[in-house]
């Protein structure tokens, strides 16, 4: 039996045939990226603030990354007991750099340069066995 799978926040993502997406939003006139969706473009530069629905991913490169060796507070959640995990900040293929947990074993082998694949993974478990998911990224 398939454990039943819940999004940690609803449309930050989505899965489909051709992998993870980010769900986001994208300035038609000065093409900045946003995520999560913005209803305005904040590019000081831009003469006319258009947005549009915009996904982002699957693959990118590692920009920058750290270990997250302590709880971070709340909203965030995990599983009791806390283990500690690689942070990627990823350049994604379409222009959005965005920070996410990176899908690997051991937090420090994570490498700047490295390829990425955006997955959507489970985050932890409720109470009655629900897989919690979010985004991450898994190393190619």
């Amino acid at each position: 039996m398939t454990a039943k799978r819940t999004p940690v926040i609803e449309g930050l993502f989505t899965e489909t045939v051709d992998g993870a997406r980010l769900l986001g939003s994208r300035c038609v006139t000065c093409e900045v990226p946003y995520f999560p969706k913005s209803p305005l473009c904040h590019n000081p530069d831009c003469t006319e603030s258009k947005m549009e629905d915009a996904s982002f991913g699957p693959h990118g490169t590692i920009w920058s990354s750290s270990v997250q060796n302590y709880p971070p507070p709340p909203p965030a959640r995990y599983d009791e007991p806390y283990e500690p995990y690689a942070l990627g900040v990823v350049d994604l293929s379409d222009g959005l750099r965005v920070v996410g947990r990176m899908a690997v074993q051991d937090p420090k082998s994570v490498k700047v340069g490295g390829k990425v694949e955006l997955v959507i993974e489970p985050l932890c478990a409720e109470e009655d066995g629900t897989q919690v998911t979010t985004w991450m990224f898994r190393p190619i």
